[in-house]
C-alpha cells in the first residue's frame, strides 16, 4: 500500500505531550498523525491519510440504518422510476443514446458505494451490469462514455464522476481491466488540445475530480506519466486561487472545486496553493456563511443580499461536501475537515429528505418554516416547486444524494503512514485493515455518537500486532479522557489527536468519552443571532409538522421524467407545513446564557433512526418570546431575521430545542433577548 502526504496548511511542526498510562500503551497528543519525511524522487507529496478500500469499513447501528434505508428508498430503487435510468437509449449503454448523460453516474456512484457498504447481492449485480458496459465502450483512442459535444468540443464531466465509481469498484474486485482502462483514457485526456479541453461550464468548475482519479491511479500503479494530466486540468481548470473573488458562485461548484488548488499542491508543493483551497472555504462562508449547519445560504447561486438562514443549500451540495471533506482529510488531517462533515452530516443532510429515504427536496435552510410544493422565486434562486419533499426534487439531487451517507461511512477510519490507524470522524462501524507487518486487525466502534458522549473501540486479530492507533479529539469538548482496557492513558487536547501506541491483542479496547455541554454561536452578519450547539449537534426549534401528501406527477420539477409504467402514487410527495408558533426569540441572558436551560436525553428508538422528531434521544428546554413582526414573507417563505430591536410579546413560553437534523422544519438560528 503506497502512502502519500504531508503537513497540511498550518506548515507547523507537530507537538507531542506524552503520557503513560495502561501496561504496555504509551498515549501522546499530536496535532497530526505521523508523517513520513518528503522525498525529491518522488513525484507527489504524499498523503497524510489513506482511504481504505472500498467495503473496508461496515456501518452498525444508526448509521447502518441510513444506509439500510437508502436501500430500500429512493436511491436503491431510483432505476425503477427514472426516465434517465431507463435501459433503452441510454446513452450509457447504446452509442447516440439520448438520456442519462449526467444521471447514471451521479446515481451509480452512490449506489455502487453503497453495495460495497451492505454487500447486497442484488445490488452488487446492477452495479456490474452499469459497470461492465462503461468498461466496454472504451474507443481505440482511449474515450469512453456519451460523447457530448459542445461546440464541437468533448464535454468530459460525465467521465469525471464514472472514474470515481470505476475507482471504488476496482478497490473492492480488484478487477484487472479497470487501471489499463483508466490509463488509456488519461493519455487521450493528455492528447486534447488545451484550448478544446474543460471549456464547459461544469466541467470547467470541477476539474479537481478528474485530478483526484488521477493521484488515485498513480497511488495504486507508481506510473508517473499520468501525472502531467494533473497540470493539465489545472492550468484549463476555472480559477480558484484568487483571493478575493470565486470563479462562480453556484453552490454545488463551491462544495466541489474549492478543493482542487489543495490537490494541485500534490503535485508542486506550493504551499500558495493549499492556502487557496482553505480562502475557497472561508471566502464562502464569510459573505454566505454566516449560518449554522457547517454549509452557506447560497441557494441554488448565492446572490448578494440573499445571506439570511432561510437561503438553504441543495441536497448535491451537502453530499458533494461531505465527500470533498474526505479528500481534504487525505491531504491534510486537518481536525477541520472532519468537522465540517460531522456538522454537514450530523445537522444538514438529513433534514433533506423525508425519514424513510423515499423523497428529498432541492433547498433546505436552517431557518425552514414551510416546504411547499410553490415557485418561491426569488426569496430562493431558481423557479420551481423546490421545497416539497419529491422523489423527482430534480435531476441532479435526485440521482446524486445516495453519494452523502457512503462518503461519510468512508471517512471514518483511515490508513496512517506509519501502518497504524486514525478515526477523524466517528459513527458506529466496523473496519477492517493491514497494520504494522501486514497483520490484518479488524476494529469495531462501539457507539451511539453524536447522540452520545462514549465510544468504545474493540480490536481483533488473530495474532498481537504492534501499531498505532489516533483519535480526534473535537474542539468543542472539554475534559475528554481516554482507558485502555479500563485503564487512563494520556491528556485528550481538544482540537488534535490523541496518539495511542503498544502491542494490540484480541479483546484490547480503548474507550473515549467527550463530554458534551451547550455552547453559542453568534452571527454578527444576520442581526448577531443564535445558534445553540450540544457537542456536535446544533438544536432547532421543534416546530410541529403537519405532512400533507400530493401526487408526485403534478408537482415534480419540470426536467425531471418518470419511467414509462412507474406508479407516481408508490412514490408520493409530501409538502410539511408548521402546526405550531416558529417566530420566537431565545432568552439569553448575557450573564449566564443558558441558565433557564435543560438537556434531557430520551430512549434510544427502536428502528435506529434518530433523526426524527418522533424518535430523536435528546431535547433541550429553554425559554423565549415570539417577535408578532416576524413571519412568512412576500415570497411565501421564512422572512428574514428580524431587526434585532424588534418588539417581542410580553409573554414568556417554555419552548423545546431538538437537533436540527431530525426537525424538516426548523429555526436554527434565533433572534435573541435578555429576559
Amino acid at each position: 500500500m503506497k502512502f502519500l502526504l504531508s503537513c497540511a496548511a498550518s506548515g507547523l511542526l507537530l507537538f507531542t505531550a506524552s503520557c503513560g498510562g495502561a501496561d504496555g500503551f504509551k498515549a501522546q497528543t499530536v496535532d497530526r498523525p505521523f508523517t513520513p519525511e518528503i522525498s525529491g524522487e518522488t513525484p507527489l507529496r504524499p498523503l497524510m491519510l489513506e482511504k481504505l478500500p472500498a467495503g473496508a469499513i461496515k456501518p452498525e447501528g444508526w448509521l447502518l440504518r441510513q444506509l439500510e434505508l437508502q436501500r430500500d428508498g429512493l436511491n436503491g430503487h431510483l432505476s425503477e422510476i427514472s426516465a434517465w435510468l431507463d435501459r433503452n437509449n441510454n446513452a450509457w449503454l447504446v452509442e447516440g443514446g439520448d438520456r442519462g448523460w449526467e444521471e447514471v453516474p451521479y446515481w451509480l456512484r452512490g449506489y455502487s458505494h453503497l453495495a460495497y457498504l451492505l454487500d447486497d447481492e442484488n445490488m452488487l449485480n446492477e452495479s456490474k451490469f452499469w459497470i461492465d458496459a462503461v468498461l466496454a465502450s472504451q474507443t481505440e483512442d482511449g474515450y469512453f462514455g456519451p460523447l457530448n459535444l459542445r461546440n464541437g468540443k468533448p464535454e468530459v464531466w460525465a467521465q469525471m464522476i464514472m472514474l470515481w465509481i470505476l475507482q471504488n469498484y476496482y478497490e473492492y474486485t480488484a478487477d484487472e481491466r479497470v487501471l489499463p482502462f483508466m490509463k488509456r483514457y488519461f493519455e487521450w485526456e493528455m492528447a486534447q488540445a488545451d484550448e478544446n479541453f474543460l471549456e464547459d461550464y461544469w466541467e470547467n468548475c470541477r476539474g479537481g475530480d478528474n485530478m483526484w482519479s488521477v493521484v488515485w491511479y498513480y497511488n495504486q500503479t507508481g506510473d508517473a506519466s499520468v501525472l502531467p494530466l494533473i497540470e493539465k486540468i489545472h492550468r484549463n481548470n476555472a480559477d480558484c486561487t484568487n483571493p478575493a473573488r470565486l470563479p462562480n458562485w453556484h453552490n454545488v461548484n463551491i462544495a466541489q472545486y474549492f478543493r482542487e488548488p489543495a490537490e494541485m499542491y500534490l503535485v508542486n508543493g506550493d504551499s500558495a496553493m493549499l492556502t487557496a483551497t482553505y480562502n475557497v472555504h472561508d471566502l464562502i462562508r464569510r459573505t454566505y456563511g454566516q449560518v449554522p449547519g457547517g454549509m452557506f445560504g447560497a441557494d441554488e447561486n448565492a446572490r448578494i443580499g440573499y445571506v439570511d438562514p432561510r437561503q438553504g443549500t441543495e441536497t448535491c451540495g451537502f453530499a458533494e461536501q461531505i465527500l470533498s471533506d474526505g479528500v481534504m482529510l487525505g491531504i491534510t488531517a486537518d481536525p477541520l475537515w472532519a468537522e465540517n462533515m460531522e456538522d454537514v452530516a450530523f445537522n444538514s443532510f438529513p433534514a433533506a429528505m423525508t425519514s424513510d429515504l423515499k423523497a428529498l427536496r432541492y433547498i433546505t435552510s436552517p431557518n425552514h418554516t414551510i416546504s411547499d410544493s410553490k415557485n418561491h422565486h426569488p426569496g430562493i434562486d431558481n423557479h420551481g416547486p423546490f421545497l416539497n419533499m419529491n422523489p423527482f426534487s430534480s435531476r441532479c439531487c435526485q440521482h446524486n444524494h445516495g453519494l452523502g451517507w457512503p462518503s461519510f461511512t468512508q471517512a471514518l477510519a483511515f490508513a496512517t503512514p506509519d501502518h497504524g490507524v486514525a478515526y477523524t470522524v466517528y459513527a458506529p462501524s466496523r473496519a477492517t485493515l493491514e497494520v504494522a507487518d501486514g497483520k490484518e486487525v479488524t476494529i469495531a466502534e462501539d457507539t451511539r455518537y453524536p447522540f452520545s458522549d462514549t465510544l468504545r473501540f474493540v480490536v481483533s486479530a488473530k495474532e498481537k500486532a504492534e501499531f498505532p492507533m489516533y483519535f480526534r479529539i473535537p474542539s468543542w469538548t472539554k475534559g475528554a479522557t481516554a482507558r485502555v482496557n479500563g485503564h487512563s492513558v494520556g491528556k485528550p487536547e481538544a482540537g488534535k489527536y490523541l496518539k495511542i501506541e503498544g502491542e494490540w491483542a484480541d479483546g484490547d479496547a480503548v474507550e473515549l468519552i467527550f463530554p458534551m455541554e451547550l455552547s453559542l454561536r453568534r452571527w454578527p452578519t444576520n442581526q448577531n443571532s443564535a445558534s445553540v450547539n450540544y457537542g456536535p449537534l446544533t438544536l432547532s426549534l421543534r416546530i410541529d409538522e403537519r405532512y400533507n401528501k400530493v401526487n408526485s406527477a403534478e408537482v415534480a420539477i419540470g426536467d425531471s421524467h418518470w419511467l414509462e409504467g412507474a406508479d407516481p402514487e408508490k412514490w408520493p410527495t409530501y409538502e410539511i407545513y408548521p402546526e405550531s408558533a416558529w417566530n420566537y426569540s431565545l432568552i439569553l441572558p448575557e450573564s449566564n446564557p443558558f441558565a433557564g436551560f435543560k438537556v434531557e436525553r430520551l430512549p434510544w428508538p427502536a428502528d435506529n433512526q434518530p433523526f426524527t422528531l418522533e424518535n430523536v434521544p435528546l431535547k433541550v428546554t429553554a425559554t423565549g418570546r415570539t417577535i408578532p413582526s416576524w413571519g412568512i414573507d412576500e415570497t411565501g417563505i421564512t422572512g428574514v431575521l428580524p431587526r434585532q430591536d424588534a418588539p417581542r410579546s410580553e409573554q414568556i413560553d417554555e419552548i423545546t430545542l431538538v437537533p436540527m437534523g431530525a426537525a424538516r422544519l426548523r429555526i436554527a438560528s434565533f433572534p435573541t433577548s435578555e429576559k
